[in-house]
């Protein structure tokens, strides 16, 4: 049975820092990109980081450029977001995702079920 169960969420003052983890089971976590995307109230879901299944390559939305890191430890199956320097404008709900297309171009996606950042004074 997938699974990936993300935490770390919560309240956090505008300036400040939270790390999210999303840990990972019932597949091969090495052999898939992970992503975190976030949703704010009433707009629709953003990509804002990703990691390719070794750590090699980190890409991110412009908007957390320099502000967040992603991160993986495939020895844990677990996938990391560093976030600092919060603006209210992060305020979202972050969901981890799993993702790797196979030899035959099938594709594999996996969700968590998101977990709430609030940032605010």
């Amino acid at each position: 049975q997938v699974q990936l169960v993300e935490s770390g969420g919560g309240l956090v003052q505008p300036g400040g820092s939270l790390g999210l983890s999303c840990a990972a089971s019932g597949f091969t976590f090495s052999r898939y990109a992970m992503s975190w995307y976030r949703q704010p109230p009433g707009k629709e879901r953003e990509l804002i980081a990703a990691i390719t299944s070794f750590g090699g390559v980190t890409t991110y939305a412009d908007s957390v450029k320099g502000r967040f890191t992603i991160s993986r430890d495939n020895a844990k199956n677990t996938v990391y977001l560093q976030m600092h320097s919060l603006k209210p404008a992060d305020t979202a709900v972050y969901y981890c995702n799993a993702k790797r297309r196979d030899l035959r171009a099938i594709e594999y996606d996996y969700w968590g079920q998101g977990t709430q950042v609030t940032v605010s004074s």
